[in-house]
C-alpha cells in the first residue's frame, strides 16, 4: 500500500479516498492521471489518498466488492462512492464539485449542532450498511493490515508444510541409506554366530581366522558408515538451526547448474579450459534452498577452475541412482587432495601446505559443507587414479 497527497485527522470535513490499482500499464497510466489532477486541487480542497495494490491486498479488495480495476472509493463524507472504468479521471471532475458541496453542508450541520445526514448518492455507489466508523479510512487502513497479516500467515504455512515435507523426505532418506549396512553388520554377525564346525572326514571345519577378520571388518566399517551418517544427521539439524535458515523447496537441480554454468562462463574461457557435461534431462527436482545450492555450486566451481590448469578439463555431471537422493559432481584436472586429507579439506580455515600461496578452498569447502548438511545431504571428495579431484554433493529428490 502507498500513501499519497496530504495526511488529516479522521474528521467529516474532507475527503478520504482509497484508489485501487493492478500491475496493468493502464492502471499505472490511471494513477498518474489521478494524481496529477489531484495535485491540481490539493491547495484548496483537503483530501486523503490511499494507493492499494490488488495483488498485495486482495482481501480489502473482496471488502469493497470490487469487480474491476482501477477503482476510486469515495469513504467519507458519507456515504461510501465507488467510481470504476477506465474513464476514472472524467468521473472525479464530475463528481467533485458534489462532494465539495456535501464537505461544505457537514461543516455547516455541525456548525450549527446537526446530526450529519448523507446528501450524495449516485447509480454505481453503494451505501453503507456498517457501522460509522468501519466506512472511515482509519478502519480501512486497519482492514490493510489485517490483510497483510492474512497475507503473511498463508505464506508461512505454506513454508511450515514446505519444512513438515521435507523433513519427511529426509526420514525416508536416512531409513533406505541405513538399511544397506545395518543388513551387512546383521549378515556378517549372524555367519559368526551360527558357525557350526562340518566334519569331513573326521576332520572338522568352520570359518578360517581369515574370513573371520573378514567378517568382522565389514561389520565395523559398516558400523563406521552408520556412525557418519547419525553424524552428519545431527551436524544438519545444528547447522540448519544455528547458522542457516534454508527456506527447501522443489527446485530444478538441472536447470539450476546449467544457469551456473552460463554464469561462470568468461572464467572458463579466460584460461581456455575445456567443460564437460552430463546433466540428464529427466533428473527429478530435488528439496533445496536455490541460493545456498547456488553458492554450493559456485563454490565447487571456482575452485575447480582455480587449480585446473590453463587447456585443462573440467566436468560436471548428475545422477540419480536411487529413488532417494540426486548426487552432482564437480571434476577438475588439478593436484588433487591426498588421502589423508580429504575429510580435514572441509574444516574452517585449513589448508593443504602446497596450496598456502594459493587463494581457493579454506572457508569455501567449509560453507559448502555446512550448507549441504543443512540439507540433510552429502559432499565428500575424492581423486582419480587419473589424478585430479572430484567433489560429489547429495541433495535428497523432492516428493
Amino acid at each position: 500500500m502507498q500513501a499519497a497527497t496530504q495526511t488529516h485527522t479522521n474528521s467529516p470535513t474532507f475527503l478520504q479516498l482509497l484508489l485501487f490499482v493492478d500491475e496493468r500499464p493502464g492502471s499505472r497510466k490511471q494513477l498518474q492521471s489521478i494524481h496529477h489532477y489531484l495535485e491540481t486541487l490539493k491547495t484548496e480542497y483537503p483530501f486523503e489518498l490511499k494507493v492499494v495494490d490488488v495483488g498485495e491486498q486482495p482481501y480489502l479488495a473482496e471488502h469493497f466488492k470490487l469487480v474491476a480495476t482501477p477503482a476510486l472509493i469515495k469513504i467519507n463524507p458519507k456515504p461510501k462512492q465507488t467510481l470504476a472504468g477506465s474513464n476514472l479521471v472524467a468521473q472525479l471532475k464530475s463528481w467533485w464539485p458534489r462532494w465539495q458541496r456535501s464537505l461544505e453542508e457537514n461543516q455547516t450541520q455541525l456548525t450549527q449542532g446537526l446530526p450529519l445526514q448523507p446528501t450524495v448518492r449516485s447509480s454505481n455507489s453503494s451505501a453503507d450498511t456498517l457501522p460509522e466508523a468501519a466506512g472511515s479510512l482509519a478502519c480501512a487502513l486497519e482492514l490493510i493490515r489485517l490483510s497483510d497479516e492474512v497475507f503473511r500467515l498463508k505464506k508461512d504455512r505454506e513454508e511450515l508444510l514446505e519444512q513438515l515435507q521435507f523433513k519427511d523426505q529426509v526420514i525416508s532418506m536416512l531409513a533406505h541409506d541405513l538399511r544397506s549396512p545395518l543388513t551387512a553388520v546383521s549378515i556378517a554377525l549372524e555367519t559368526l554366530q551360527l558357525e557350526q564346525p562340518v566334519a569331513q572326514n573326521g576332520i572338522k571345519r568352520g570359518l578360517t581366522p581369515q574370513l573371520k577378520e573378514r567378517l568382522f571388518e565389514q561389520a565395523r566399517n559398516q558400523l563406521r558408515t552408520i556412525n557418519r551418517m547419525v553424524v552428519d544427521l545431527l551436524q544438519a539439524r545444528k547447522g540448519s538451526n544455528a547458522e542457516f535458515n534454508i527456506r527447501p523447496h522443489k527446485l530444478n537441480l538441472g536447470r539450476l547448474c546449467q544457469d551456473v554454468l552460463v554464469q561462470m562462463h568468461e572464467q572458463f574461457q579466460l584460461k581456455a579450459q575445456v567443460l564437460q557435461t552430463d546433466i540428464p534431462q529427466d533428473l527429478p527436482p530435488v528439496y533445496g534452498d536455490e541460493e545456498l545450492v547456488r553458492q554450493v555450486l559456485i563454490n565447487l566451481l571456482d575452485n575447480a577452475i582455480k587449480y585446473t590448469p590453463k587447456g585443462g578439463k573440467i566436468a560436471v555431471s548428475s545422477i540419480h541412482r536411487t529413488t532417494q537422493k540426486v548426487q552432482v559432481s564437480v571434476c577438475d584436472d588439478g593436484p588433487g587432495i591426498p588421502q589423508e586429507n580429504r575429510d580435514r579439506i572441509f574444516e574452517d580455515h585449513f589448508r593443504l601446505k602446497r596450496d598456502e600461496a594459493i587463494e581457493g578452498y579454506g572457508l569455501g569447502l567449509a560453507l559448502c559443507q555446512k550448507i549441504i548438511r543443512a540439507h540433510y545431504g552429502r559432499i565428500w571428495v575424492d581423486s582419480p587414479i587419473k589424478g585430479g579431484s572430484c567433489f560429489h554433493f547429495t541433495l535428497p529428490i523432492y516428493r
